[in-house]
């Protein structure tokens, strides 16, 4: 597929600089364009590579003004990167979808299937599950008796939806991901083993959630866990039993997330980042890197971004990490003037 500077001018209500009828037909980063490529520049340290790049095509900001002669043509726009999203969603869409149930996949008789599926070999639809229409099932994805995935899902290879959970409409399940797991409860007995505690509730995700590679959403002791729309979380997240994460909120990968925690709406969590059991956090938090929040936070606590374990307001804790590095200098200093100090006393007293 071919797309020219104005066509793409066009669909993004952008400004043309340069030649409106060269063509591309990929995309590529700036400082890897090739001819007939399509890049974007929203980053200021990135600029120097729009002046050297082979791509054909450079969306830009507006704002952007350049210092030196180009030899790709410039697409302005409100903004590059937002734009850039909307044309490879576009080109995305423009694939065409697999459809059919393979031989090889398993389809318990009273299982309810949509219209314009795809069962790839050896995926997996357990007794009275049901799938939605134009959803996908990659090798050796399942669903389990009684769950639901509704319409125009992915789910890739390994991806597995546990008996009883519900997923929305336009989710994304990656590989090896995991809804509905048993959630992490035991009973310690006299004798010092533990006897587990059966884990009756189900795992929900609501429309427009994306999990990321191996990442875990346990299902709920009693009751759900619940995952709200629009809800991105990346590679290797934990979701613990009867959790709630509100719409919109996004998590880099490796956030663990304590049971019965909730977590409000439009927040942005943070690699490593994690969370005690049975807290509360505000909407709209900004959460650093593995932070520890070990207590709940009001709309006052997430007025900045904070970050740190136990946390505090990022700027603060920047503040404090250069004083950490100056511990060792600090302690030797406060032991020279306690020898100092001690020697002025014995000195005082000898004159007394």
């Amino acid at each position: 597929m071919e797309f020219s500077a104005k066509q793409i001018a066009e669909y993004l209500g952008g400004e043309i600089v340069g030649d409106a009828n060269v063509t591309v037909c990929t995309f590529a980063k700036i400082e890897e364009g090739v001819p007939g490529a399509l890049s974007f520049l929203s980053n200021p340290k990135y600029v120097h590579y729009i002046y050297e790049t082979k791509s054909s095509i450079v969306l830009v900001n507006k704002d952007f003004v350049p210092e030196q002669p180009i030899s790709a043509t410039l697409v302005k726009v409100d903004n590059a990167y937002e734009s850039l999203a909307k044309l490879l969603t576009l080109y995305d869409s423009m694939k065409p979808k697999r459809k059919g149930i393979d031989p090889l996949a398993y389809v318990a008789p009273t299982a309810k299937i949509g219209k314009d599926v795809y069962l790839a070999p050896f995926s997996a639809v357990g007794d009275n599950a049901e799938v939605g229409d134009g959803t996908e099932l990659h090798p050796h994805a399942t669903v389990g008796p009684r769950a639901k995935v509704g319409k125009n899902c992915i789910m890739y290879t390994n991806a597995n939806v546990y008996h009883d959970c519900r997923v929305g409409d336009n989710c994304i399940l990656h590989s090896g991901s995991v809804v509905g797991a048993d959630g992490f409860g035991f009973a310690p007995r006299p004798d010092g083993s533990y006897e587990k505690i059966p884990q009756i509730g189900i795992a929900v995700l609501e429309d427009d959630v994306e999990i990321g590679a191996n990442t875990c959403v346990d299902r709920a002791t009693m009751g759900a866990t619940v995952v709200h729309k629009g809800v991105k979380l990346d590679n290797l997240i934990q979701i613990a039993h009867n959790v709630e994460v509100g719409e919109n909120t996004v998590m880099a990968s490796q956030v663990g997330v304590a049971g019965s925690t909730k977590i409000g709406r439009q927040c942005v969590i943070g690699g490593q980042a994690g969370f005690a059991g049975h807290i509360h956090v505000a909407d709209g938090a900004q959460i650093g890197a593995q932070a520890g929040i070990i207590s709940s936070l009001s709309e006052k606590d997430v007025e900045t971004p904070i970050i740190g374990s136990p946390t505090m307001p990022a700027k603060q804790f920047m503040r404090s990490s250069a004083v950490f590095r100056k511990l060792p200098d600090m302690l030797r200093t406060i032991n020279e003037l306690q020898r100092e100090v001690e020697q002025l006393k014995k000195q005082l007293n000898k004159n007394e």
